[in-house]
């Protein structure tokens, strides 16, 4: 059934027809013993079209042709009577070539089955060498792509992917957490995650409320991420035309310490969300956002690139731009060369609920959990609870002092869109008290 030529004969402009179908397990545990244990079949089907510079999408769960049949006839009755979009400057025109990206599909993760299981008391049993009780969870993802559009494009690829999120607890607000990503097996870590969280949660022994004021921080791959994330969506054309990013008429400008570098690369080895073609099924590229402290594109599809009047960077959603991987560039310093440059400081491993008071001026705030330290002459000098940070998102690029040199894939549900980092200390670092 060709759901393009089905929509063409309806009278529809231009259509994109993205499936993907496979598995997604997920190995869920609380208080060190596995809980749940679930196998999802994943079957989706997502239609965008268009008519008359008018849009609309729907996806849907069952390919049947009475099914299809039925989301078509109410995508052309309803996109003839929706707005014009005024900003819609049609799709890419293929046929296009791809170069396959290395380490994106590994068998050994598409026939792991109970061997995950292991993989997860294994890790349990690693963070219990520092720590009383774990919580967390296991993802194992196999999926076949298949896009098509009907400017002559057809595409397909294979890919996996593995994560955990561990949790590890003692005491009473003594927690720590860790994360592993990878797309292959060879390069994913859990015990090297769950030895992590055992150990932050160790050292987070007593903490005490935290005080007000202004502090030189070293952010965690896992809290740095939060806000990276942030920058990589704040980097849509989308979201620049929409008043909702802080990078709005800033191209060219100094928006971040000449120490940063921040690319989105939809092409990296091992990349956790790397693709040969985005959703319009153009070919997906390394693109410099933040290039030694000045913003240099937005991330674009074809119909934003032709408002901005560049070209598209292969970021195309089916709606809107989209970030790939976000990655901070690595400094020259080791982890224990940044801690060495804190006085007196702090040590946030982990943030959430970040939440923005004006998106465009970047003025927001979050809440940092798990192991807050008090960082004394570069060593950790004791432990704090109950604190905010509440700064300017650019205002914290630009304060951005020093760039350790090993980067950590981090996605989990705080950190949608992933990210690759390192430690990150930042400078003067607004710090306030919860409202009770």
């Amino acid at each position: 059934m060709n759901i393009i030529k089905k929509a063409l004969k309806m009278g529809a402009d231009d259509v994109v027809v993205e499936s993907q179908r496979g598995f997604s397990k997920q190995i869920r545990f609380a208080n060190n013993t596995v809980t749940i244990s679930q196998l999802w079949n994943i079957l989706a089907t997502s239609i965008f079209l268009t008519w008359n510079n008018r849009v609309v999408a729907t996806t849907i769960h069952d390919s049947s042709e009475k099914t299809v049949n039925a989301a078509l006839r109410k995508l052309m009755k309803t996109v003839k009577v929706v707005k014009i979009n005024k900003n819609y400057y049609n799709i890419a025109e293929g046929p296009f070539i791809y170069k396959k990206i290395t380490d994106i599909f590994d068998p050994r993760l598409k026939e792991l089955g109970e061997k995950a299981i292991d993989i997860v008391d294994s890790s349990i049993n690693k963070a219990l060498e520092f720590s009383e009780k774990t919580a967390g969870v296991f993802y194992n993802t196999c999926v076949e792509r298949f896009l098509e559009t009907s400017r002559g494009v057809k595409a397909k690829e294979e890919k996996t992917n593995v994560q955990i999120n561990i949790r590890a607890f003692n005491a009473k607000d003594e927690s720590g957490q860790a994360v592993s990503c990878s797309r292959t097996l060879s390069k994913f870590e859990p015990e090297k995650a769950a030895e992590k969280a055992g150990t932050i949660s160790k050292l987070a022994k007593n903490p005490k409320h935290g005080k007000t004021g202004k502090f030189d921080v070293v952010f965690d791959p896992l809290s740095i991420a939060d806000l990276l994330s942030l920058v990589g969506r704040f980097s849509s054309a989308f979201m620049v035309d929409s008043g909702y990013s802080f990078l709005t008429d800033k191209i060219g400008k100094m928006v971040a310490n000449k120490k940063v570098t921040v690319v989105d690369d939809g092409r990296m080895e091992n990349g956790f969300i790397s693709t040969q073609f985005d959703s319009e099924g153009y070919p997906t590229q390394r693109t410099p956002i933040i290039e030694n402290g000045i913003l240099k594109t937005y991330l674009h599809n074809t119909s934003t690139a032709k408002k901005f009047k560049t070209k598209t960077t292969g970021n195309a959603g089916l709606i809107a731009p989209e970030p790939t991987n976000t990655i901070l560039i690595p400094g020259k310093h080791s982890k224990e060369e940044i801690f060495r440059e804190v006085k007196n400081g702090l040590y946030i491993t982990n943030v959430w609920y970040t939440r923005f008071q004006n998106y465009r001026t970047g003025d927001f705030s979050t809440i940092p959990r798990d192991g807050i330290f008090l960082i004394k002459n570069g060593e950790i000098a004791g432990s704090f609870k109950n604190i905010r940070v509440s700064d300017n998102l650019e205002r914290m690029l630009k304060n951005v002092a020093a760039i350790s040199n090993k980067p950590e894939w981090i996605q989990w549900w705080e950190v949608e869109n992933p990210v690759y980092t390192p430690y990150v200390l930042i400078k003067n670092v607004n710090i306030t008290l919860p409202t009770m």
